[in-house]
């Protein structure tokens, strides 16, 4: 059993196998997290209905860092980990960030929409009232409305639907 400190929610891309290393962690009992939206396609005046990745070739894994590895190295996963820039290791996302993220996502669907992770940052603020309270992100304007954004450092970031001013608090710089 892996010590709840040691384990780390890490970003792999997965070669378009996503569902098939889904399952496979589901049946190791390995937390995982791929964001599905349904998807409307027309072919031949018909319509089908499918669940998709909303980011493709994108898992996120919660297990420790030389487990998460084994994946790849002992288990032969398709998949190749994210690395921090700065000093090539694992790319880990915080658990606050991850947990704030898969909320909106299984929550909010749509109320939610992806936006570049380019953003000018701006104020750190929590949501204290409604729908979103206890989110914590980015205040920003999005065509001309105040929305609080989720940010997964280097790769995307979630938005709000408007959030009142009175439902926000500053969170103060550490």
């Amino acid at each position: 059993m892996i010590d709840k400190e040691e384990r780390h929610w890490f970003v792999a891309k997965t070669y378009r196998k996503e569902k098939k290393i889904k399952l496979r962690l589901d049946e190791m009992g390995i937390e995982n997290f791929i964001p599905f939206h349904k998807v409307v396609k027309e072919k031949d005046g018909k319509k089908k209905t499918s669940i998709e990745p909303v980011i493709s070739n994108l898992i996120f894994i919660h297990y420790d860092t030389k487990g998460s590895i084994s994946l790849v190295n002992e288990y032969g996963f398709e998949m190749r980990y994210m690395r921090n820039l700065e000093d090539r290791t694992l790319l880990r996302v915080p658990d606050k960030q991850m947990s704030d993220f898969i909320y909106l996502i299984e929550n909010y669907e749509n109320q939610v929409e992806f936006v570049s992770p380019d953003l000018r940052k701006g104020d750190k603020v929590r949501v204290i009232k409604g729908d979103f309270a206890g989110i914590e992100g980015e205040l920003i304007r999005i065509r001309g409305h105040k929305r609080v954004v989720v940010r997964l450092e280097n790769f995307f970031a979630l938005a709000t639907v408007f959030i009142p001013g009175s439902f926000l608090e500053r969170i103060p710089n550490e």
